[in-house]
C-alpha cells in the first residue's frame, strides 16, 4: 500500500492511518485485481484460493474499514448484501449494475457531483455524502435468445 491509499483525503481533510497488516494488504491487493464486484464471501475465496489464510471476519472488518477510508465502491445487491470493487485513488465513482449478470460499468458522475455541490450550497449543509445506485439490464442480457 502506498500512503495515499493508506491515509484517503477525505471531506475533512486525512482521513486516519489504517495499519499496514499483512491480512490488510492480501484484501487490497486481491480486491484490486477484481474486474467487478464482489461480496465479502466471493473475496474470501479468491483470497483461500490463492493461499491466503486471511479468515472470513477478518475480510469483513478490512472491508468495513477500506469503505470508511474512502479505498472502495460498495452497492448492494438485489438481496441486500454488500458488494465492492477497488476504488482508484482519490475517484468517487458510480456504476450502473447489470440485474441479469451483475456485471458493472462506471458513468461520468461529474453531473451528480456538481449537482450534490450546488444542493449543499443551496442547504447550507457541509460534509455532504451521498449514495447512488442505479441498475438496469445491460445489452447482453438483453438481447433475444438465439
Amino acid at each position: 500500500m502506498t500512503d495515499t491509499e493508506e491515509r484517503p483525503k477525505g471531506a475533512r481533510g486525512r482521513a486516519p492511518a489504517l495499519r499496514r497488516t499483512r491480512q490488510r494488504r492480501a484484501v487490497l491487493d486481491t480486491l484490486g485485481r477484481c474486474r467487478e464486484f464482489v461480496s465479502a464471501q466471493e473475496l474470501h475465496a479468491l483470497l483461500a484460493d490463492s493461499g491466503s489464510t486471511v479468515g472470513l471476519t477478518t475480510v469483513y472488518r478490512t472491508l468495513r474499514e477500506l469503505d470508511r477510508a474512502g479505498l472502495v465502491d460498495v452497492v448492494r445487491d438485489d438481496g441486500g448484501e454488500r458488494m465492492y470493487l477497488r476504488r482508484p485513488a482519490g475517484e468517487h465513482r458510480h456504476h450502473l449494475i447489470c440485474r441479469g449478470c451483475g456485471r458493472s460499468r462506471p458513468v461520468d458522475s461529474e453531473p451528480v457531483e456538481e449537482w450534490a455541490a450546488r444542493l449543499a450550497e443551496i442547504t447550507g449543509f457541509t460534509q455532504l455524502q451521498h449514495t447512488l445506485e442505479l441498475s438496469g439490464v445491460c445489452a447482453r442480457c438483453a438481447a433475444p435468445p438465439s
